[in-house]
C-alpha cells in the first residue's frame, strides 16, 4: 500500500478525493487529512507520506506556505499531487517543474492518470529537485521560468531553458536536444512544450521540431527550405511556417 494524505480545507473535496481514490486507487491508504498549513504540516512531519494530494488555497495560507514550512521543519521526501482550479500560472509553475496537478472537479480518468506515473516515480525513488525549482519560482514571484525539470524513465533533470538547442517530435513523445548534454527523451507531446517555451524564444517550424532560435545558424531557402542549427542539424521548414520564420529573422536583425 502507498502511504498518502489529503490537504485541503474543502471537507467536499477531501471526501470526494478519498471516494475516488478508494474506487480508482485502491491500493492507495489515506493515512490522514488536514485543512490548513498549521495542521497539514503537523501531519506530515508525524505520518512521513509517501504521497502528498495538497490543494493551493487553505484556511492560513496556501500549499506552497506548507511545502516551505515542512522543508524549514524537515525533509520534503514525498511525491505531491497539487489540486487546483484553472490558475495559469501555477499550472505553468507546475509544468515547468514537472510536477503533478488535478484541476477542480477532479476527472477519474486523470486521477488514474495521475497515480500511475506517481506510482513510476515511487519505484525509481526519484529526488525532489523539482519541487524545490517550484519552490524557487515561487518565492521569487517568477513569471519568466528560467529551468525547467524533464521527467523520464531515468529520473527527473533540471535544464536551463536557454540550453535547449530543439525538440523533435517522435510520435506521442519529444526529444530534447541540450547544449552539452544527452538528448533527454519525455512522454509528452511537442505541442506542450510550444506552449511552454514559445514566449522564451522557441519557434515552431514544422510539425516535428520545434527550435531556439538563439541556436539557429542559418536559414537556407533552397531545395524547399531548411534551418541549419547550432548543432549542425539540417531541419526541414513547413510551407506555412516560411513567412513566420522570415519574418522573426528579420525582427532580429533589426534589433
Amino acid at each position: 500500500m502507498i502511504k498518502a494524505v489529503i490537504i485541503d480545507d474543502d471537507d467536499n473535496l477531501r471526501n470526494g478525493m478519498k471516494s475516488l481514490l478508494s474506487r480508482y486507487a485502491p491500493d492507495i491508504d489515506i493515512v490522514g487529512e488536514a485543512d490548513s498549513v498549521e495542521t497539514g504540516t503537523e501531519l506530515l512531519l508525524q505520518h512521513s507520506p509517501q504521497v502528498v494530494f495538497l490543494d493551493i488555497h487553505l484556511g492560513d495560507g496556501s500549499g506552497f506556505d506548507l511545502l516551505e514550512e515542512v522543508n524549514r521543519k524537515g525533509k520534503l521526501n514525498f511525491q505531491i499531487v497539487f489540486i487546483t482550479a484553472h490558475e495559469q500560472y501555477a499550472i505553468k509553475a507546475f509544468r515547468f517543474s514537472a510536477l503533478d496537478f488535478l484541476l477542480k472537479p477532479v476527472d477519474p480518468d486523470e486521477l488514474e492518470k495521475v497515480i500511475d506515473k506517481i506510482k513510476n516515480v515511487l519505484d525509481k525513488n526519484d529526488n525532489v529537485a523539482h519541487i524545490d525549482l517550484l519552490l524557487e519560482n515561487i518565492r521569487k514571484k517568477v513569471t519568466n521560468f528560467k529551468r525547467i525539470a524533464l521527467s523520464n524513465s531515468d529520473g527527473i533533470h533540471l535544464f536551463d531553458v536557454s540550453d535547449i538547442i530543439r525538440c523533435e517530435s517522435e510520435d506521442n513523445y519529444t526529444k530534447f536536444y541540450i547544449k552539452n548534454n544527452k538528448p533527454v527523451l519525455i512522454s509528452k507531446t511537442l505541442k506542450e512544450y510550444e506552449d511552454l517555451l514559445t514566449e522564451h524564444g522557441f519557434e515552431r517550424i514544422h510539425q516535428s521540431h520545434l527550435i531556439n532560435l538563439s541556436f539557429l545558424k542559418s536559414y537556407i531557402k533552397k531545395d524547399g527550405g531548411y534551418v541549419v542549427m547550432a548543432d549542425n542539424t539540417h531541419l526541414p521548414i513547413s510551407q506555412r511556417k516560411k513567412e513566420r520564420l522570415q519574418e522573426l529573422l528579420i525582427k532580429q536583425l533589426n534589433n
